[in-house]
């Protein structure tokens, strides 16, 4: 039903939504994802490497690939591909992330420059239960973006995490907002704020800040530094990443 609803609008806000012509907008390094969908016939691929610290051990993790693909304007198929895990010092399982497929449609802009979208997915049970948990994991999301003035922006997220085989807490909810500038025209900075409040226990709180550097339209390094808050949460995060984008792959032959 959300997919003929979609598509029953798109063509009506199609000039509204990215094109080939527009720089590469990532869901990294933040958590907050980005607003904006990729262009109508365009493959972006993100990724990264982690390096995080929880309860005296240190953890590295990778690719943390997920793949976009612009599949009509103002709509994207994406996945996240299964991302390892392992200790590099200390106690810990080691093993793969879940499969998740998802489907994004990007409902703004609307007047004041605010962007949005609605993200529907699933993790399929397809990981080590160590790491990825039991049985399938729907969520819905929604990141939100508003341009200022001078560079500066402000951006957040909403999502519902849903884990209907944790009997402890089979909903998570999480929330972000982060403050972003622009310094030139190829580097941004960000301070961010994420929480992760699971139903019927103490949320994980985490500061998280980062730069990215676009070293053309279509290519991006990023990296970013997060500190716990709270008990809950790892001690810290470190990571860095590369992200491209291919355009044109719809594009029709010259008869």
């Amino acid at each position: 039903m959300l997919l003929f609803a979609v598509v029953g609008t798109i063509g009506a806000r199609a000039d509204a939504c990215p094109t080939a012509t527009d720089e590469i907008a990532t869901d990294r390094p933040d958590v907050t994802n980005s607003s904006v969908v990729v262009p109508p016939g365009s493959l972006q691929s993100e990724n990264g490497v982690n390096l995080s610290s929880r309860n005296g051990s240190q953890i590295i993790d990778g690719t943390n690939t997920r793949w976009r693909l612009g599949i009509a304007p103002c709509l994207e198929l994406l996945v996240d591909l299964p991302t390892y895990s392992t200790p590099v010092r200390g106690s810990g399982s080691s093993g793969f992330s879940d499969v998740s497929p998802a489907i994004k449609w990007q409902i703004g802009p609307i007047p004041g420059k605010l962007d949005s979208s609605l993200v529907v997915g699933v993790g399929l049970p397809t990981g080590t239960v160590d790491i990825a948990g039991r049985g399938a994991q729907p969520y819905l999301q929604m990141p939100w973006s508003w341009e200022l003035h001078s560079g500066w922006g402000v951006s957040g997220m909403l999502t519902e995490f849903f884990r209907p085989s944790d009997v402890v807490a089979p909903r998570i909810t999480e929330a972000t907002f982060a403050t972003e500038k622009d310094v030139t025209d190829k580097v941004s900075l960000f301070l961010e704020y994420v929480g992760d409040y699971p139903e019927s226990s103490s949320p994980s709180q985490l500061l998280n800040s980062g730069g990215l550097y676009r070293l053309s339209p279509t290519q991006q390094i990023d990296f970013h530094i997060a500190f716990g808050l709270n008990h809950n949460a790892p001690s810290y995060i470190v990571g860095v990443g590369y992200s491209f984008r291919f355009d044109g792959l719809f594009a029709r032959k010259p008869r």
